[in-house]
């Protein structure tokens, strides 16, 4: 049996293979190394968003380690002397608010008299006391009175009248008790403060009327479609000018939607602006599926850098879209980080 010659390029392809498999599996290896210390932060670490400069992984994969560092010198200070600890600054703030009413608390002038020798006593200073003082919501009915002119001369010799109405605003929703500041109130409390519109009629009760949450759930969808979807439409026009966008999807559950089983899952897709704008956009665009085409359709126009996650139903938009990978999500990021240990 005759022994197989391997020549030189068959060494150097098959060293450049094993090379990037280490590559590969250095960063799976980096990874998982973040992960473990991500999943012990969560277990045992403290509840804080912030995270010691030492235990972030580098660009490079490479740990910070305080101790190993040989160019930090620990210093240390002694301190001699026993002082008063500094007031730390208190979390409340009223400082934006206006002052309401002033109370001036005074002895009357007759009575201005010293408790111990019996004479007049005169005013020295003033101490000020500050309270906070809530004013609960409160609804009224506002009438607007509009007055209707007619024509005697047309109603005596003619045979029709004419009728003039005089200008008035034009309503958030026509023949509806509806105010803009009505349904501005039920929308802030219902989707900045999260409080459900069954919630909401509860405390309209407190308030001396009731209000259905059918009804508020009709003035929300009115206002809308009439009024609100302008001000989406040129938020997304806005957005898709921008140089460096971010998106994402996250499942919820819809009840009663057509052709749908209750608990099939449905899709929010959200598409946002980056840190490097002073005018942030975030957009939430509802889909019943997460298929490709929904944002290829929302992103029309657009030519820039997209940062998203591993799904890989990104990277069949278009080929004026640079997709970023997130340094998270695996394997999608894997290619990335074998470039960058390359480099190093």
């Amino acid at each position: 049996m005759e022994a197989q010659e391997y020549t030189a390029d068959y060494w150097k392809e098959k060293y450049e293979a094993s090379e990037t498999r280490r590559l590969e599996l250095e960063a799976l290896v980096l990874y998982y190394e973040e992960q473990f210390r991500l999943y012990k932060h969560r277990q045992f670490g403290a509840s804080s968003e912030k995270t010691p400069v030492a235990d972030q992984l580098c660009l490079f994969g490479e740990v910070v380690d305080e101790k190993s560092d040989a160019g930090i010198e620990e210093k240390f200070e002694v301190i001699t002397y026993k002082r008063r600890k500094a007031r730390r600054k208190r979390a409340d703030d009223f400082s934006r608010l206006s002052v309401d009413c002033i109370n001036v608390h005074e002895i009357p002038e007759g009575e201005r008299v010293c408790p111990k020798c019996g004479g007049p006593a005169h005013k020295i200073t003033t101490i000020i006391h500050k309270t906070v003082k809530i004013i609960p919501a409160k609804a009224v009915i506002v009438e607007d009175h509009q007055d209707v002119y007619g024509c005697r001369n047309c109603a005596k010799n003619s045979d029709s009248v004419p009728i003039i109405n005089a200008p008035m605003p034009e309503p958030v929703i026509k023949k509806s008790f509806a105010s803009p500041s009505s349904v501005a109130y039920i929308m802030t409390q219902k989707y900045v403060f999260g409080l459900p519109l069954y919630h909401q009629e509860q405390m309209f009760v407190f308030l001396g009327f009731t209000l259905s949450r059918q009804t508020m759930c009709n003035w929300v969808i009115r206002c809308a479609q009439d009024w609100l979807i302008h001000i989406y439409n040129r938020m997304i026009a806005l957005l898709i000018y921008r140089e460096i966008l971010h998106a994402d999807e996250s499942v919820l559950q819809v009840l009663h939607e057509p052709d749908k089983k209750p608990q099939a899952l449905s899709y929010m897709w959200l598409y946002r602006t980056s840190r490097d704008t002073d005018q942030h956009i975030v957009i939430f665009e509802y889909q019943p599926s997460r298929e490709d085409d929904h944002p290829k359709a929302f992103l029309k126009g657009f030519s820039g850098f997209l940062h998203v996650d591993g799904y890989p139903g990104y990277h069949n938009l278009p080929d004026d879209i640079t997709i970023i990978g997130c340094w998270v999500h695996y394997p999608s990021n894997i290619f990335i980080r074998k470039e960058i240990l390359q480099a190093a």
